[in-house]
């Protein structure tokens, strides 16, 4: 009898170390943003439009949507012989500078969607700081037209004092803190490229069933680390969904939308 017990125990010990190393091994996102820019109220337009380019390219996704010219207009190259962004943006809304457009695009994109287009695009205040937006602002600026974004721009929109003093203006995003998973899918842009019911776009594997074809696992690593495996049949969109949802998400966040992925019933 003794041995038929040592062979229980020794069953239960071996699955409850299994199931340690496997819960050990699940990520632990922190809560954190797309690295913050410190700009001086003297920063020069040259700054302001390396941050912003880099931005553009890495922590800002930008290029998931804006790189393609079919889900969002291709912000680095010509529309329509409209010219470049740059070029273009300050006869989108009549009386308005490039600048302002250009800022409200980031910071109220439901206000003015493009003809041709559907409002996917997510509202920057809550992953990027006012910094981390002027500095793409002057980014889209410089393609085609003139830079007049300031440090002073910077300033004023992180209420700091002094903005012609030489202080620094730094500021911490709005990034929501909600566990949510529709409401986080929707704030993150998911649905420009992913279809989920009558929703979404057709850019990247659909939400639709995915639990049932790829599973929990795969649905987290396919967030925190997008380009390490990339779906049958779309191996030509590989490295368009941005890298940066580990940065952007919290642990609890992260979990809530694997779970709500792989079954939006919640059964």
């Amino acid at each position: 009898m003794w041995a038929i017990n040592l062979r229980i125990l020794a069953v239960v010990l071996g699955t409850l170390g299994l199931y340690t190393l496997i819960a050990n091994s699940i990520p632990q996102v922190e809560s954190e943003v797309p690295e913050e820019l410190v700009l001086g109220a003297d920063v020069t337009p040259e700054q302001l439009v390396a941050a912003g380019e880099e931005l553009y390219h890495g922590a800002g996704g930008c290029t998931a949507c804006h790189g393609l010219g079919t889900r969002a207009p291709h912000l680095l190259a010509d529309e329509g012989g409209t010219g470049l962004i740059g070029a273009r943006c300050a006869s989108r809304i009549q009386g308005t500078s490039c600048k302002d457009y250009l800022h409200a695009s980031m910071v109220e994109p439901a206000a003015y969607v493009v003809p041709g287009y559907q409002p996917i695009m997510p509202d920057m205040d809550r992953t990027m700081s006012p910094a981390q937006i002027w500095s793409m602002v002057a980014f889209l600026e410089s393609l085609g037209g003139q830079v007049t974004v300031t440090g002073q721009d910077i300033a004023s929109a992180s209420g700091a004092a002094g903005a012609g003093t030489g202080a620094q203006a730094t500021a911490t995003p709005g990034r929501s803190a909600s566990t949510d998973p529709g409401e986080l899918i929707r704030e993150l842009g998911c649905l420009a490229c992913h279809r989920l019911g009558s929703e979404g776009g057709p850019i990247g594997p659909p939400f639709d069933g995915m639990g049932t074809r790829i599973g929990r696992e795969r649905i987290r690593s396919g967030i925190l680390t997008p380009n390490a495996d990339t779906a049958q049949g779309y191996e030509a969109v590989a490295g368009v969904m941005p890298a940066t949802f580990g940065e952007q998400l919290s642990a609890a966040q992260l979990e809530a939308l694997v779970d709500y992925i792989a079954d939006p019933t919640g059964n």
